[in-house]
């Protein structure tokens, strides 16, 4: 669950907020909280944050003493709240000076002082939400929009900030409130924190209890929510375990010196939930009892706190294990800190503690600004029934309980220089560094298992957890992706629409109208001699199969059927055979006008219409039962190839039957062999125009763009096989086409002086030959026209 959970809960608040007009805001303290600033920045959108902290230090320092409902606040700052309060702001400002989050918009803040008790917090939430003010203070012109609070620190605060804020929806996201029961959605559907939940930290205690075989601790809470419950997560965790625990003492609210002192007892391992402030009074009381050699687990409450970094602490304290929050890096916020020195304010104290005291709960806070604003920034860029959009900036996730992904440093206090404890991260010892997700282990030889090398996975093979022995491999339809963390499903491929296809279909077309136009002219001018002449009716043959082959490409392109796959060699061979089988006529043709010449030969009677017309079918039916009789048997169908390439699937066709797909490819180049050898033969025929010598080299052509295509055809790879077979067809084609009837076109648009019977006759030698083709031709057309009549 990312920011897109916080929409429902801001929609409500920014629907209103966008048509409010900015209000002008002062600083004016709110009923028992203490408002420390605002910031007027010609506000339109306000984001009311809360800065708490622990009991001892907060921006006040309040009392535990609590009378007829009223904090006793003091003069004492907590240096850690302050440079919380700073770091928001600096988050804020970038914010405001970027042009692409929330362009257009300026972020304002309040702060106010909850001093660390949950009755303070909840007067400074009533007096947000209601807008009330002292009497005798400034007080703000307009009510104010409150689109969401950062806060509390402290889990009891949160939890009654949470219910109040509930049923206006307000969304409130903290920074510091670990608690396990703010996880609850029921209860709090408006909370979200950027700290880990705590039971992901009572189950690192636990196993760090069992870890060092520790079976004998003691437990000390708080008087709140927050140490109850994660004592009753921490007994969870240890259930099954051989860890004992030796008892489970509270430190008072009020608290009392005879009673704290009875807590600690035999356990010479203890384990704190607390907060530090809870924990300063008690610890104090128990250096004066000269105690050492306890071992304290301490929880993220305290584990950094400041206050116990005295040399004082050390002989009690040394040694103090536990978890932290990750530190996380702000970028800048080094430099701006420096714009807050001691320098710059020699008189003010607080600024030489917040030089004293850096701590990680900044980053929390950098991150919960950053959330609300890049909320509000999807919100603004949502269209009416579409919902948000996330951007591609800074994220921030919360899970389906609104808390963010738990990360911890482990934290132990050792003896600095000057004899202070410091907070030193534990350190990684290891022989290899654990395995990431998309890896296994491999053991190297003769070495201890902690010994082992990382390999990544094979592919096809996905690992998705850290220190895997083994790689798993994907379904058959799918495959590892980039990091071998995941199975994806497999990319399909097939000869589409895409630029390849696009680019064959255009030629495709280009082809059938272009042949479509030949037919044209030759239609329109079929009465002039250099049409006659060349048997209009076998060329009118040849351009209406030579259409054919140029759309049968159409039949390779797209996702392969069954109907498709059918067609696609099908319709291929019979159109070709079909095509050729009339080139072989008229070869046969312009031949046997060539021996016709000879005396005493009457071969032409052997090729009348009829006698051209048996040729060209039977020699198309041959194709047509070899075609049938693989249609019958093993008709080609639609497959989906896995092996030539494993990370892809490729939808093909297979031919079904090997044999009769290349016999029908071995039928076409048997006819087109046959008409190359005629064709040959009647190259030097005489006559200013010889068809047979364009035949040939058209045939040639033919046969050139066919033998070239099957070593193409097979090391072409899933659709390239497809895109091979289509553009042999349409090389094949234009080759047919423009050898055969180029130059008769050329002639009867560009050069029609030389379409007449005196230009083809020529010499004497030619004229014999012309008078036959030109006679030939005459009784043909006579013949059809006496037909059609």
């Amino acid at each position: 669950m990312t920011l897109l959970a916080l929409f429902p809960l801001l929609y409500s608040v920014c629907v209103l907020i966008l048509t409010y007009s900015p209000v002008s805001c002062f600083t004016s303290p709110a009923p028992a909280a203490a408002e420390l600033h605002c910031n007027q920045l010609n506000l339109k959108l306000h984001i009311y944050i809360f800065i708490s902290f622990f009991v001892t230090f907060p921006l006040h320092l309040c009392s535990v003493c609590v009378y007829l409902h009223l904090c006793l606040l003091k003069n004492r700052f907590d240096p850690r709240a302050f440079r919380w309060a700073l770091t928001m702001r600096l988050a804020v400002e970038e914010i405001n000076q970027s042009p692409e989050l929330l362009p257009n918009y300026t972020l304002g803040y309040k702060i106010f002082d909850s001093c660390a008790y949950p009755l303070t917090g909840q007067r400074a939430a009533l007096a947000v939400l209601n807008g009330q003010s002292a009497d005798d203070s400034p007080t703000c012109s307009g009510a104010s929009p409150l689109l969401a609070i950062i806060g509390e620190s402290g889990s009891a605060q949160s939890i009654v900030v949470s219910r109040i804020l509930q049923p206006f929806k307000i969304p409130m996201i903290s920074y510091f409130s670990s608690c396990a029961c703010l996880a609850d959605r029921k209860k709090y559907p408006n909370f979200f924190r950027v700290i880990p939940n705590d039971d992901y930290q009572v189950k690192a205690i636990a196993q760090l209890l069992v870890r060092f075989n520790w079976t004998w601790v003691g437990i000390v809470l708080g008087d709140h929510q927050y140490g109850r419950s994660a004592v009753q997560g921490l007994l969870r965790a240890l259930q099954g375990t051989k860890v004992c625990v030796a008892y489970q003492e509270m430190i008072p609210l009020l608290y009392s010196r005879q009673r704290a002192l009875q807590i600690i007892s035999t356990a010479r391992v203890v384990v704190v939930f607390s907060a530090e402030g809870e924990m300063t009074p008690f610890l104090r009381d128990y250096m004066t009892q000269n105690i050492t050699g306890i071992q304290w687990v301490a929880s993220e409450a305290w584990v950094t706190a400041s206050v116990f970094t005295g040399s004082q602490y050390y002989p009690y304290l040394g040694g103090t294990i536990g978890f932290a929050i990750r530190k996380g890096y702000i970028s800048g916020l080094s430099d701006y800190l420096k714009t807050v020195n001691p320098q710059m304010y020699p008189n003010n104290s607080l600024v030489h503690e917040l030089w004293e005291a850096l701590t990680r709960v900044s980053y929390n806070v950098y991150k919960a600004v950053y959330a609300i604003a890049h909320s509000l920034h999807n919100l603004l860029l949502c269209q009416p029934d579409s919902g948000p959009f996330p951007n591609n900036s800074y994220e921030m996730s919360f899970d389906s309980m609104g808390d963010s992904i738990p990360y911890y440093d482990i934290i132990n206090w050792q003896r600095g220089t000057g004899g202070n404890i410091e907070f030193v991260n534990v350190p990684v010892s290891v022989c290899s560094t654990s395995c990431l997700p998309g890896s296994r282990k491999a053991v190297r030889r003769g070495e201890p298992v902690c010994c082992f090398d990382c390999l990544l996975c094979d592919s096809g093979k996905i690992s998705n957890q850290t220190n895997s022995i083994e790689c798993t491999v994907c379904p058959e339809d799918f495959w590892s992706n980039k990091d071998r963390t995941a199975c994806i499903p497999k990319k399909v491929e097939f000869l589409g629409y895409d630029s390849l296809g696009i680019a064959l279909t255009v030629i495709s077309v280009v082809g059938a109208c272009l042949t479509i136009a030949v037919f044209g002219v030759f239609f329109y001018h079929r009465n002039t001699p250099i049409v006659r002449v060349n048997n209009s009716e076998l060329s009118f043959f040849i351009l209406f199969a030579l259409m054919l082959c140029f759309l049968c490409c159409l039949v390779f392109i797209g996702e392969p059927t069954s109907w498709s796959c059918m067609l696609r060699h099908t319709a291929f061979s019979i159109t070709f055979s079909l095509c050729i089988s009339c080139i072989l006529g008229k070869t046969l043709v312009v031949l046997a006008a060539f021996t016709a010449t000879r005396p005493g030969d009457n071969i032409m009677k052997w090729l009348g219409p009829r006698q051209q017309k048996a040729i060209i079918f039977s020699c198309t039916l041959v194709q047509v039962v070899i075609c049938a009789a693989w249609l019958i048997d093993t008709p080609p169908f639609p497959s989906r190839n896995t092996q030539y390439e494993s990370s892809k699937i490729i939808l093909e066709c297979s031919v079904g039957s090997t044999l009769a797909f290349w016999c029908v490819l071995g039928y076409i180049g048997l006819q087109a062999c046959l008409c190359f050898v005629l064709a040959f033969l009647a190259r030097k025929l005489p006559g200013n125009f010889n068809e047979a010598k364009f035949i040939t080299f058209s045939i040639l052509i033919f046969c050139a763009v066919w033998l070239a295509f099957i070593p193409a055809y097979i090391s072409s790879p899933g659709k390239y096989a497809d895109a091979v077979e289509s553009f042999a067809i349409l090389a094949s084609s234009f080759g047919l086409l423009f050898c055969l009837f180029a130059p008769k076109c050329y002639i009867i648009l560009l050069k029609p002086e030389k379409n007449t019977k005196q230009h083809l006759m020529g010499n004497k030698k030619k004229k014999s030959v012309v008078n036959i083709l030109w006679i030939f031709s005459g009784l043909v057309f006579w013949k059809n026209t006496l037909y059609c009549s």
